[in-house]
């Protein structure tokens, strides 16, 4: 049914907006906030912010393209970025809650272990591992994104690093190798952010701002975006358009501070 209505096509994408539409549906009977997912949390997140934002112009269906944080969407990480926010919401049932707490545990105390151990390049080569031999010191992280370097061979190095499960090793193993792209990702996110989550006002007039055409204002008017964010994405709104609108709602942010 969600589907249908919103003008998407697949059973993951209806069943996505199923699941926000029915958590949003008992935070208002509650008189909560809204539960709202960002474009950086789930794809989820990115289907419905394309949707609100974006419209459709025939059936819309989620492809990994469409994120532009798809490194830091993966399936081998969705129960870490994830299960917090179903906690929370009170969605998670305690055995799965214990599974996800239990994970996190052994997963930061192998991750806390390995940044405390270090290595210097000649010393490292010894294990048939090769790295610039530049006489800097790289600790088990950084080790293990190297060519051929798994949990295995980390551990004939550092034998004092705690075993778990294989589940375990190959989540650390995934995580380091996407180590240096998340932390650049990580980076972009928090530059983003800084104005995509600026909240601009319910009650805001946009025929009283000057420089925008009357396509732009109707758009806006039609869409009614929540955030910079939003706005920014919607079709046809150029750069110009978007600073407009970013400088308007900052000289009201500031005053309203003031």
């Amino acid at each position: 049914m969600a589907g249908q209505i919103n003008g998407t096509t697949g059973y993951e994408e209806a069943a996505a907006q199923g699941l926000i539409a029915g958590i949003n549906a008992a935070l208002s009977v509650k008189g909560s906030e809204p539960f709202i997912l960002d474009r950086s949390d789930a794809y989820i997140g990115v289907m419905i912010d394309d949707l609100v934002t974006k419209g459709v112009a025939e059936p819309y269906r989620m492809f990994t393209s469409r994120a532009e944080y798809r490194l830091s969407l993966r399936a081998d990480n969705a129960d870490q970025r994830l299960t917090p926010k179903g906690i929370l919401l009170g969605l998670i049932s305690k055995n799965r809650e214990y599974a996800y707490n239990d994970k996190s545990k052994k997963l930061l105390k192998i991750s806390s272990k390995m940044r405390k151990l270090k290595i210097t390049p000649s010393k490292v080569y010894k294990y048939s591992i090769k790295i610039a031999k530049d006489g800097v010191s790289r600790d088990a992280n950084e080790i293990l994104t190297q060519k051929n370097v798994n949990m295995n061979k980390i551990r004939e190095i550092w034998p004092e690093i705690p075993v778990f499960t294989k589940e375990i090793d190959d989540q650390v193993e995934i995580n380091a190798h996407y180590m240096g792209y998340l932390k650049k990702q990580k980076a972009d996110i928090l530059a983003f952010k800084r104005d995509e989550n600026l909240i601009i006002p319910n009650k805001i007039n946009y025929d009283t701002l000057s420089g925008l055409s009357n396509e732009v204002k109707a758009k806006f008017k039609q869409v009614k975006p929540r955030t910079m964010g939003q706005a920014l994405r919607i079709d046809g709104i150029t750069p110009a358009a978007a600073y407009i609108l970013l400088s308007h709602v900052k000289r009201k942010s500031i005053k309203r501070i003031a």
